[in-house]
This record gives C-alpha cells, sequence and structure tokens, in this order.
C-alpha cells in the first residue's frame, strides 16, 4: 500500500486488478464484436478498429452503468459516473489492445477461423491488462476511475 493525497483510499495492487478486469470485460466484448463484424464483413483494417474501439467503450461504460443504476442512481448521473470511472482505463486498454493486434503481420487479415486471428486477439487483451492495471492503481489511489464506482456502493 501507498501513502495517498488528498485523503483518498490506499490502492492495493488487488483493488486495481479488480477494476482492469471489469474494464477488461466490457472491453473484450466490444473488442472482439467489432473485429468479428469488421473481419466477416470484409471491412478495410482501420475501419474495423475503429468499430471495435467504439463497441469496446460501448459495453465498457454499460457494464459500469448497470451497476451504479441499480445502486439507484438516476440514468444521466449514471452515465456521468460510468464516463468519470471507465475513460481513462478503456482508452488505455483500447489503445494497447488495438496496437498489438495491428502490429502482429497478417492478425487482421487472417480472417475468422485463423488460429493467428484469435491468438493475436486474446494475447492483445493480456498485454493491455497487465499495462492497464498500474494506470488504474494510480487513478483509484487518487480517487478517481473505479474508486468513483466503489463510492456509489458505499
Amino acid at each position: 500500500m501507498q501513502a495517498t493525497h488528498g485523503g483518498a483510499a490506499p490502492a492495493g495492487w488487488g483493488m486495481a486488478a479488480q477494476a482492469t478486469l471489469h474494464c477488461l470485460t466490457g472491453c473484450a466484448i466490444g473488442e472482439v464484436l467489432g473485429m468479428v463484424i469488421g473481419t466477416a464483413a470484409g471491412l478495410h483494417n482501420a475501419a474495423t478498429v475503429v468499430l471495435s474501439i467504439a463497441l469496446a467503450f460501448v459495453f465498457g461504460y454499460a457494464l459500469t452503468m448497470r451497476g451504479v443504476l441499480r445502486s439507484g442512481l438516476p440514468f444521466r448521473r449514471a452515465l456521468q459516473v460510468a464516463l468519470a470511472a471507465d475513460t481513462v482505463s478503456i482508452a488505455v486498454m483500447e489503445l494497447v489492445d488495438n496496437a498489438v493486434v495491428v502490429a502482429v503481420p497478417g492478425a487482421l487479415e487472417a480472417g475468422l477461423t485463423s488460429a493467428l486471428f484469435w491468438l493475436s486477439l486474446a494475447g492483445s487483451l493480456v498485454v493491455a491488462f497487465v499495462v492497464t492495471t498500474p494506470v488504474n492503481r494510480w487513478m483509484i489511489g487518487r480517487g478517481k476511475g473505479h474508486a468513483v464506482v466503489h463510492g456509489m456502493h458505499s
């Protein structure tokens, strides 16, 4: 645990990993769906990446909003909480995982029946998790990111 500034709770690696895994779930749903749709539709690589990023944000925010709405917040406030909690985490995750997939030669062109496609996509999500977890730990330690969501459940 580390000392914090401004009274924010110390952020442990477990809490950061849990927040990242939550974020990764929504991102992965959108990412995989976007890659599958783009690849199956024969979209250009850039269009496929843009679609997967857009869907990752939609599903990432939706998963957070689901829990926050259950806590009784109105839709508009729940959306604000989801935006505050997840934007940086999703952005880092999407930057990393798409960079990995694009960097793997032939991954996007490989097609849905190719092990290269699926292994590069799975590997990119693992790398994104590893890179994003310290970002989430830093944010939670400052009362930002998923610390906002945890405040809703208190």
